[in-house]
């Protein structure tokens, strides 16, 4: 559990957990090559630089629509790794509302202990693939607040 007052939410929660089940790196990697499987594909009209992922070495496009308050995304990666790592995202933060998404910080990826598998550019990328989410939660907020005033 975090230290402040806002808990994490219970699917990202529960990935977390998996991972650090996981002491081997072999088995993280697998996990996220599961993940990455499991990933709904991505409408190429949907890959615009817009919805890139900048900062990471892989190509790596996330959208995004709020229905009924809550997010929901859609991303895709020509790394399978990096995909994993967008599906991990995906299944964690779907289903939250904006604000959810924004109060989040990345310590969570430190706690599944992914940062020690991965390279510094991947893990570095993981963070971005998560402020890229949280950019877009922002810009639905935002819009979202401009129809209701």
């Amino acid at each position: 559990m975090l230290s402040n007052s806002f808990t994490r939410p219970q699917n990202l929660d529960k990935i977390v957990e998996k991972f650090k089940r996981r002491d081997n790196p072999k088995q993280k990697y697998e996990q996220l090559l599961w993940y990455a499987k499991k990933l709904a594909p991505m409408a190429e009209e949907a890959k615009t630089p817009e919805n890139k992922v900048s900062g990471c070495v892989s190509q790596v496009y996330i959208t995004s629509k709020l229905e009924e308050d809550k997010i929901f995304y859609q991303g895709d990666s020509d790394a399978q790794l990096v995909k994993g790592l967008v599906a991990f995202l995906i299944e964690g933060l779907n289903g939250l509302t904006p604000a959810e998404i924004i109060k989040l910080t990345p310590d969570f990826i430190e706690e599944t202990g992914l940062q020690v598998s991965l390279t510094p550019s991947r893990a570095n990328g993981f963070i971005n693939i998560f402020k890229k989410m949280q950019q877009q939660a922002l810009a639905q907020l935002t819009q979202n607040n401009e129809l209701n005033t």
